[in-house]
């Protein structure tokens, strides 16, 4: 049996530090593989920079030199409205119905879960198990002993918390300010996307979040 991470970003672009995030995590999880899902264009809640096509194809070409990394479409080929986590992993729990799947995401993430912001949240939070990395003022055991719906599935193996040595600021938005205002981010991202988003002259008007 194979343990999976399924690591949803917007990857707008795929940055070094979502690679090393996802390597440190599948090193101290001792996970087989690890699916990078790229977000629907379509969702409201999200503001995205650059077409599909880009997202997808930078993103192939990050990982394309890892075995343990899989580029997964499923929620980018979604409408906005098929799109909850919940879904998503049954459809990867079905998919890989042989091995352990984990959702990896944000201890700001596990706050909203807490406080019922997500849709089927009580489902996803009862079935599922969950990799949470630490995020800065945000004490995850608190959060989970708060929360009634948290804690009442805490039964030891549903969340993996991972407190220290993941906490690198150097963000999508950061990469793309720079190259709208003629900054040079080139060792900030894999040197396969820079120079794919110099061909393509990607996020060269200042965009806001």
């Amino acid at each position: 049996m194979a343990k999976i991470g399924i690591y949803g970003s917007s990857f707008d672009p795929i940055t070094n530090v979502h690679l090393w995030t996802a390597s440190t995590i599948a090193h101290r999880c001792q996970l087989d593989k690890v699916i990078f899902l790229p977000c629907s264009s379509k969702r409201r809640d999200k503001q995205l920079h650059n077409t599909d096509e880009h997202r997808w194809n930078m993103l192939k070409l990050a990982i394309q030199n890892n075995s343990k990394f899989i580029a997964d479409d499923y929620e980018m080929s979604k409408e906005a409205w098929e799109v909850f986590t919940y879904y998503t992993m049954n459809h990867f729990k079905e998919k890989y119905s042989e091995d352990e799947v984990y959702f990896i995401m944000g201890a700001d993430l596990l706050e909203d879960i807490a406080e019922g912001k997500w849709k089927y949240g009580d489902q996803l939070v009862s079935e599922n198990k969950f990799i949470v990395m630490a995020r800065d003022g945000i004490d995850m055991l608190k959060t989970i002993s708060r929360s009634p719906l948290l804690r009442n599935n805490d039964n030891g193996s549903r969340f993996h918390l991972i407190d220290k040595g993941l906490a690198m600021e150097i963000s999508s938005t950061y990469i793309r300010e720079e190259f709208a205002k003629g900054g040079e981010p080139r060792y900030l991202l894999p040197e396969d996307c820079y120079a794919y988003i110099k061909k393509y002259n990607l996020y060269q008007k200042e965009n806001e979040d």
